[in-house]
């Protein structure tokens, strides 16, 4: 039985327009040659394949890792929260009775604080819509809105498209038992939501601008958004923070006895201010002050670490992994990737399961991610991770390794072109060092991605003129067994059908409730 390797390519897709195909415009003789002479399929990677509510719905690293490590199509993210409001069962939970009942009680002021988009990636400006309704029908007099600005899962500058449609949201319900504004905001790279520890500076200037009240005020977050992209010239993601305020006093710090919910359903940017929130021993940052309120996230954000301890949805449950399979055949596992991507291939590959099913059978390496802008260094970690493989694989301790290069996904944010092919070139590279070694050591090597994001860098407005486009696209992604030995068959598949296609290799019969293997 032969060693297998997976790397995940992330943000690499297959570009049906050609508009800003970054990874088609890089040299690439390695994944060319790949692609020509492997057995190769493209897989869905969003939509209806990863458990999204329609097809429309671009995917994302997490659930697109989830379905790589599970094999099934678990109701993910929007579509989660999407069932529960339709059945009334978010509004039913202990979390949410708890925290508007606190309100009705002190007389205090329900937060709302999270994406403002309709992206599908962290949140949907629906639910908050959903939320802030309930929240007037159960009797709560005020609420305020922490709004976090997109362009990003959204296109790059649409930031008013979704502060218009709030404040009219507000002003529809707003009356004399009901007041409801916007108290704050900022661009998502900049406020508020960091992931995996990488910036907790980000974090402690979300916590000053809602929590605290500091920072540049402004009348509306209109003038707020208009100004700031007058002034710095940046996108909605990168835009400085902003307190909203009257005759000089902020309308919405956050203060004892209100309470706070975190509206975005994904979870690995949503962790740090929950432990912000709900950790008393919180040390990463001096809070200055820690209002006592109600506090509750979308989901619960990570279910092994509790956080946080009130949510209103509960997350799919997903079982009969990929590694718990692995496990139970004793094959030893090796999980490798940078800061940014390095919670995909553990926590998210695992089913949403903080550490491991077994310390024995399973090895997790992370390497620390730059703290610089990735456009200005687009080759991020991808040599050192590549390092890293090449010592595992040569160690011969390992039959399952899996890495995520997070090259195309994090440059293509950015939405510089130029830095994309430039990550995308220097991917190529690593690919050609470990195609070298897996072949001298006998090791499988299939590479894949979780969705699309640098093939397609720009995108035509309405106008018809071209944009910078920095969310993830809704292209194909390909599957690679670069080992003849191995046919894949025609149809069409998507990346649940990637574990049951490795398990197949091992020898091992999937569970039957796995989506089929792509094996011939």
């Amino acid at each position: 039985m032969k060693p297998i390797l997976l790397v995940v390519m992330d943000g690499i897709g297959f570009s049906k327009s050609g508009i800003g195909d970054a990874i088609t415009a890089a040299h690439t003789p390695t994944l060319d040659k790949l692609m020509a002479e492997c057995p190769m399929v493209r897989l869905k990677a969003h939509g209806s394949a990863v458990g999204l509510p329609s097809d429309d719905d671009m995917g994302n690293s997490e659930v697109g890792h989830n379905a790589l490590g599970c094999g099934q199509i678990y109701s993910q993210g929007a579509k989660l929260v999407n069932e529960s409001i339709e059945s009334g069962k978010i509004f039913a939970s202990d979390a949410w009775k708890k925290a508007a009942g606190n309100c009705v009680e002190n007389g205090s002021t329900m937060h709302f604080l999270g994406l403002l988009s309709d992206g599908n990636v962290h949140s949907n400006i629906s639910h908050l819509f959903a939320m802030l309704e309930a929240a007037k029908k159960e009797g709560v007099k005020a609420a305020r809105v922490h709004v976090l600005l997109d362009g990003r899962d959204v296109p790059a500058t649409s930031a008013m498209t979704y502060v218009d449609a709030l404040e009219a949201k507000l002003a529809e319900l707003n009356d004399d038992t009901f007041c409801g504004k916007i108290a704050s905001g900022g661009g998502r790279m900049v406020v508020t939501m960091d992931r995996y520890q990488a910036n907790w500076n980000m974090v402690k200037c979300g916590w000053d601008t809602h929590v605290l009240g500091k920072g540049r005020q402004f009348a509306t977050a209109g003038e707020a958004v208009e100004t700031l992209r007058a002034e710095t010239g940046a996108i909605d993601q990168d835009l400085p923070p902003f307190v909203i305020a009257e005759n000089g006093t902020p309308v919405g710090t956050i203060e004892d006895n209100d309470s706070v919910i975190f509206f975005n359903f994904r979870g690995d940017r949503a962790i740090e201010i929950s432990m912000a929130f709900d950790d008393e021993d919180f040390t990463h940052f001096d809070r200055e002050r820690r209002p006592n309120v109600v506090y509750a996230g979308m989901l619960q954000y990570d279910g092994d670490l509790k956080l946080p301890k009130l949510y209103l949805v509960s997350p799919p449950e997903i079982r009969n992994t990929l590694s718990e399979l692995l496990i139970a055949n004793g094959i030893s596992q090796y999980a490798v990737s940078e800061t940014q991507k390095y919670g995909h291939v553990t926590y998210f590959w695992n089913g949403n399961k903080s550490g491991k099913f077994d310390d024995e059978l399973e090895t997790f390496k992370e390497i620390p991610s730059d703290l610089v802008p990735f456009d200005q260094r687009p080759w991020m970690k991808c040599a050192e991770i590549t390092d890293d493989l090449i010592e595992a694989i040569r160690s011969k301790k390992y039959g399952f390794l899996r890495c995520n290069f997070p090259n195309g996904d994090m440059v293509g944010h950015t939405g510089s072109m130029d830095a994309a092919i430039v990550s995308v070139a220097a991917l190529d590279l690593m690919l050609a060092r470990l195609k070298a070694v897996c072949d001298e050591e006998g090791v499988t090597l299939i590479l894949t991605a979780d969705h699309g994001n640098a093939d397609e860098m720009f995108e035509k407005n309405k106008k018809g003129n071209l944009q910078v486009r920095t969310a993830h696209s809704l292209n194909p992604v390909p599957f690679i067994v670069c080992d003849s030995s191995y046919e894949l068959a025609d149809g069409e598949y998507g990346l649940a059908n990637v574990a049951p296609t490795i398990a197949k290799m091992f020898g091992i019969e999937p569970p039957a409730c796995w989506e089929a293997s792509m094996l011939k």
